[in-house]
């Protein structure tokens, strides 16, 4: 492995595509869902209003290829999987719910100006 210092602020630093796949709206919407436990496909379609299915598997799979998502396969039938947050999604749902609750606190103030134009 190379010994290069990440940096965002370089156009093309790989670190940008971290950003964009924490960044995704769908993704931050995912992940904080996942700290309440393990969830399946149909609890996540169900929580998340508004995400396709496609979008939702999309989602997952790149969750789980940057080792933020877990996907557990029972190998039962009928087929049963799950999705769980691993030790580094969990220490990003945990950065995702400070800002969730920013979102929350600032909500008012922050589409007060947009009311006013």
């Amino acid at each position: 492995m190379l010994d290069i210092k990440p940096d965002p602020y370089i156009a093309l630093c790989p670190s940008r595509q971290i950003i964009a796949v924490i960044g995704d709206k769908w993704s931050l919407l995912v992940i904080p869902l996942l700290l309440e436990g393990p969830m399946r496909n149909a609890e996540l379609m169900r929580a998340i209003e508004g995400i396709s299915q496609k979008m939702l598997t999309q989602t997952l799979k790149r969750l789980e290829e940057y080792n933020l998502v877990i996907r557990q396969d029972y190998g039962e039938v009928p087929p049963r999987v799950d999705y769980r947050l691993s030790p580094l999604g969990l220490s990003l749902a945990q950065v995702i719910g400070t800002l969730d609750n920013w979102v929350i606190e600032n909500f008012d103030a922050m589409t007060q100006t947009q009311k006013q134009a």
